[in-house]
């Protein structure tokens, strides 16, 4: 017979403050590659709608007025795109940092300093990021 085991309750908050990095680790791990699929589904349905420039005549295509680039346009010139842009690169960067971690962690390549490379990799990710905001909030020539 198994015997249960007490985990104690759900509402107990102080619990987090008990986890240690590598727990943390593993859930932002988790976390951002199910936010990664997510954005996979929601990148295919947003450009299948606009998946209508196969149809348009080659001079709609070329002057930029077919349906695809339309939306892009359109999306690009919300604010609040290009902020979620810059929370999918960071997403993106913490995930292959951290997935390249674990990779050598598996190898048996820094198993004594795991929590030291997990605070690597989220600063390098937020410099990665904090980096990159120039870039994605100016303003494009639409």
């Amino acid at each position: 017979m198994s015997q249960s085991y007490n985990r104690g309750l759900v509402e107990d908050f102080g619990r987090w403050r008990e986890f240690a990095p590598g727990m943390w680790a593993w859930i932002l791990h988790k976390f951002t590659g199910w936010i990664l699929i997510g954005y996979l589904f929601t990148h295919i349905a947003v450009l299948s709608t606009a998946i209508g420039a196969a149809g348009e005549p080659e001079t709609a295509i070329m002057a930029g007025d077919d349906i695809y680039t339309t939306t892009l346009q359109g999306l690009e010139g919300l604010f609040i795109v290009r902020v979620l842009e810059v929370g999918l690169l960071a997403v993106a960067v913490f995930h292959i940092l951290n997935g390249l971690r674990l990779l050598l962690i598996d190898l048996g390549i820094g198993l004594d300093s795991q929590d030291k490379s997990f605070y690597v990799s989220l600063i390098v990710t937020a410099a990665i990021t904090v980096a990159s905001v120039p870039t994605f909030m100016t303003e494009v020539g639409l």
